[in-house]
C-alpha cells in the first residue's frame, strides 16, 4: 500500500511539471507571434509613408513641370505679340523694361552676377523691342526679327560665359590667372554680334518706316553696341590676366 501511495504523488508531481512547461512554451510562442505582429504593423506604416512621399515627390516634380511649360508659353506668347502703333510699341517697351527690372530684384543672387543680368536686360530688352516692331517696319520686318532672335540665343551664351568667370576662384586666379575658355566664348559672340549690329544699321537706312520707328531701332542698336563693348573688355581683360604661373603655358 505504501509502495502505491508513493507512486501515485510521483506520477502528480510530474504532470504538475509537464503543465508549467508547457504555461512557459505557450507564453513563449504568445510573444513570438506578436512580435512578428508589431514588425508587420511598423513595416506597413513605413511603406504607407514612402508610398505618401514618393506620392507627394511625384507631384511636386509634376507641378515644377507644369510651371515650367506654363512660364513657356508665356515667353511664346509674349514673342508673338506685334505692335501695331508707334505709342503701342513703346508701352510695351516701357512694360518689358520694369517686368525685368522686378525680375532682378527677386532673384536670390548676389550683387555681382545681378549686375550681369541688368547689363545683359539691355540685350533682351532691345530683342524684345525689335521683335515688337514687326509689323512697323514693312518689308525689312521679318529680317530685324530674325536678327533679334540670333541676339536672344547670344546673350543666353554670353550670360552662361560671363558667370564662369565670376565663379572661378580666387586661388585659380592668383595662380593660374582668368577663364581663357569663358573670354574666348565672350569674344567669338561679340564679333558675330558686331556683323549683326551692321546689318541691322543696313536695315535700318533701308526701312520705309516711320521716323519715330527708325529712332526707335537705332536706341536699340545703341544698346546692343554698348553691351558688345562691355563684354569685349570683359574678355579681353580675362585674358590678359595670367596669374603668377599662368606664363609657363600661356
Amino acid at each position: 500500500i505504501i509502495l502505491v501511495l508513493l507512486i501515485s504523488l510521483i506520477s502528480v508531481s510530474a504532470d504538475k511539471g509537464n503543465n508549467g512547461n508547457g504555461d512557459i512554451d505557450v507564453v513563449a510562442f504568445q510573444g513570438n507571434q506578436n512580435g512578428p505582429g508589431l514588425k508587420n504593423s511598423a513595416n506597413d506604416t513605413n511603406n504607407t509613408n514612402q508610398s505618401n512621399g514618393t506620392n507627394q515627390g511625384v507631384q511636386e516634380n509634376q507641378n515644377t513641370q507644369n510651371q515650367g511649360e506654363d512660364q513657356n508659353l508665356i515667353i511664346q506668347e509674349r514673342q508673338q505679340i506685334r505692335a501695331q502703333t508707334t505709342e503701342e510699341l513703346k508701352q510695351m517697351i516701357q512694360q518689358r523694361q520694369q517686368e525685368m527690372s522686378q525680375e532682378v530684384q527677386q532673384l536670390q543672387i548676389g550683387v555681382t552676377q545681378k549686375n550681369t543680368y541688368q547689363n545683359q536686360n539691355r540685350v533682351k530688352l532691345a530683342v524684345h523691342a525689335m521683335l515688337a516692331m514687326e509689323n512697323l517696319t514693312g518689308g525689312i520686318g521679318q529680317n530685324i526679327s530674325k536678327i533679334a532672335k540670333e541676339f536672344n540665343n547670344s546673350v543666353n551664351k554670353t550670360i552662361k560665359s560671363e558667370e564662369k568667370i565670376q565663379n572661378r576662384d580666387m586661388f585659380t586666379k592668383f595662380f593660374f590667372g582668368g577663364d581663357e575658355v569663358a573670354a574666348g566664348e565672350i569674344e567669338n559672340e561679340v564679333i558675330q554680334n558686331q556683323e549683326r549690329i551692321q546689318e541691322l544699321k543696313k536695315l535700318r537706312e533701308t526701312c520705309t518706316c516711320d521716323e519715330e520707328v527708325k529712332n526707335i531701332l537705332q536706341e536699340q542698336i545703341q544698346s546692343l553696341e554698348q553691351e558688345q563693348t562691355r563684354l569685349n573688355q570683359l574678355s579681353n581683360g580675362e585674358k590678359s590676366n595670367k596669374g603668377l604661373f599662368g606664363w609657363l603655358w600661356k
